[in-house]
Protein backbone atom coordinates (compact mmCIF):
# COMPACT_ATOMS: atom_id res chain seq x y z
CA UNK A 1 0.00 0.00 0.00
CA UNK A 2 0.76 3.74 -0.86
CA UNK A 3 1.06 6.28 1.99
CA UNK A 4 3.21 9.20 0.73
CA UNK A 5 4.78 10.96 3.06
CA UNK A 6 3.77 14.58 2.22
CA UNK A 7 0.35 13.75 2.71
CA UNK A 8 -1.84 14.01 5.94
CA UNK A 9 -4.56 11.51 6.84
CA UNK A 10 -7.89 10.97 8.50
CA UNK A 11 -8.75 7.90 10.52
CA UNK A 12 -11.56 7.52 7.82
CA UNK A 13 -9.02 6.64 5.56
CA UNK A 14 -8.89 10.33 3.56
CA UNK A 15 -6.02 11.90 2.42
CA UNK A 16 -5.03 15.49 2.51
CA UNK A 17 -2.41 17.08 0.06
CA UNK A 18 -2.48 21.41 0.95
CA UNK A 19 -1.47 24.07 -1.60
CA UNK A 20 -1.94 27.99 -0.08
CA UNK A 21 -5.16 27.73 2.02
CA UNK A 22 -6.86 24.99 -0.02
CA UNK A 23 -6.85 20.84 0.66
CA UNK A 24 -7.17 18.32 -2.13
CA UNK A 25 -8.72 15.34 -0.50
CA UNK A 26 -9.16 12.07 -2.03
CA UNK A 27 -9.62 8.63 -0.12
CA UNK A 28 -6.39 6.50 0.81
CA UNK A 29 -4.82 3.30 -1.46
CA UNK A 30 -5.75 1.42 1.52
CA UNK A 31 -9.39 2.48 1.41
CA UNK A 32 -9.64 1.80 -2.18
CA UNK A 33 -8.33 -1.69 -1.86
CA UNK A 34 -10.60 -2.31 0.86
CA UNK A 35 -13.34 -0.95 -1.20
CA UNK A 36 -12.90 -3.01 -4.30
CA UNK A 37 -13.96 -2.03 -7.76
CA UNK A 38 -15.11 1.33 -7.50
CA UNK A 39 -18.38 1.76 -9.62
CA UNK A 40 -20.00 5.41 -8.79
CA UNK A 41 -18.13 8.47 -6.82
CA UNK A 42 -21.04 10.80 -5.05
CA UNK A 43 -19.03 14.45 -5.00
CA UNK A 44 -20.53 17.36 -3.01
CA UNK A 45 -21.60 20.42 -4.69
CA UNK A 46 -19.00 23.26 -5.29
CA UNK A 47 -20.16 25.62 -2.86
CA UNK A 48 -20.80 23.36 -0.06
CA UNK A 49 -19.38 24.31 3.46
CA UNK A 50 -18.26 20.98 4.58
CA UNK A 51 -16.92 20.85 8.91
CA UNK A 52 -14.33 18.28 9.37
CA UNK A 53 -15.76 14.63 10.45
CA UNK A 54 -19.22 15.17 8.79
CA UNK A 55 -20.31 12.72 6.50
CA UNK A 56 -19.67 14.86 2.70
CA UNK A 57 -20.20 12.53 -0.35
CA UNK A 58 -20.44 8.74 -0.44
CA UNK A 59 -18.23 6.15 -2.69
CA UNK A 60 -20.13 3.04 -4.37
CA UNK A 61 -18.00 0.03 -5.55
CA UNK A 62 -19.37 -3.77 -6.16
CA UNK A 63 -18.91 -4.60 -2.62
CA UNK A 64 -20.35 -2.15 -0.26
CA UNK A 65 -21.32 2.02 -0.01
CA UNK A 66 -18.99 3.85 1.97
CA UNK A 67 -18.87 7.67 3.42
CA UNK A 68 -16.55 9.87 2.78
CA UNK A 69 -15.78 12.16 5.95
CA UNK A 70 -14.38 15.80 5.14
CA UNK A 71 -11.28 15.94 6.75
CA UNK A 72 -10.98 19.43 7.24
CA UNK A 73 -13.81 22.27 7.47
CA UNK A 74 -14.25 24.70 4.67
CA UNK A 75 -15.77 24.97 1.03
CA UNK A 76 -16.03 23.30 -1.69
CA UNK A 77 -14.20 25.29 -4.44
CA UNK A 78 -13.47 22.41 -7.34
CA UNK A 79 -14.78 18.59 -7.58
CA UNK A 80 -13.30 15.97 -10.08
CA UNK A 81 -15.62 16.00 -13.05
CA UNK A 82 -13.59 12.97 -14.52
CA UNK A 83 -15.13 11.01 -11.63
CA UNK A 84 -18.68 10.88 -13.32
CA UNK A 85 -17.63 8.90 -16.32
CA UNK A 86 -14.40 7.31 -14.45
CA UNK A 87 -14.89 6.45 -11.34
CA UNK A 88 -12.33 3.80 -11.53
CA UNK A 89 -9.61 6.46 -11.05
CA UNK A 90 -9.97 6.24 -7.48
CA UNK A 91 -8.94 2.63 -7.77
CA UNK A 92 -5.84 3.34 -10.69
CA UNK A 93 -4.53 6.77 -8.96
CA UNK A 94 -6.04 7.20 -5.35
CA UNK A 95 -3.48 9.78 -5.05
CA UNK A 96 -2.73 12.07 -8.34
CA UNK A 97 -6.08 11.68 -11.19
CA UNK A 98 -8.32 10.00 -8.14
CA UNK A 99 -8.52 12.96 -6.34
CA UNK A 100 -12.36 13.77 -5.37
CA UNK A 101 -12.38 17.80 -3.88
CA UNK A 102 -11.19 20.57 -3.46
CA UNK A 103 -12.04 23.07 -0.32
CA UNK A 104 -10.69 26.13 1.02
CA UNK A 105 -9.91 26.08 4.58
CA UNK A 106 -10.73 27.94 6.88
CA UNK A 107 -8.58 26.75 10.13
CA UNK A 108 -5.09 25.45 8.38
CA UNK A 109 -4.01 23.90 11.81
CA UNK A 110 -7.07 21.47 11.06
CA UNK A 111 -4.32 19.68 9.15
CA UNK A 112 -1.91 19.73 11.51
CA UNK A 113 -4.39 17.56 13.24
CA UNK A 114 -4.58 14.97 10.76
CA UNK A 115 -2.12 11.95 10.96
CA UNK A 116 1.39 11.79 9.00
CA UNK A 117 2.42 8.75 7.12
CA UNK A 118 3.69 6.75 10.37
CA UNK A 119 0.78 7.33 12.16
CA UNK A 120 -1.62 6.65 9.40
CA UNK A 121 0.45 3.50 8.71
CA UNK A 122 0.16 1.92 12.13
CA UNK A 123 -3.27 2.72 12.17
CA UNK A 124 -3.91 0.59 8.79
CA UNK A 125 -1.72 -1.71 10.19
CA UNK A 126 -3.91 -2.17 13.47
CA UNK A 127 -6.67 -2.65 11.27
CA UNK A 128 -5.38 -5.41 9.33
Amino acid sequence: MQTPEELRYSAEHEWVRVDGDTATVGITDFAQDALGDIVFVQVPDTGDDVIAGASISEIESTKSVSDIYAPVSGTVVETNEALQDSPELVNQDPYGQGWIMRIRLVDAAQVDALLDAAGYRSLTEAEQ
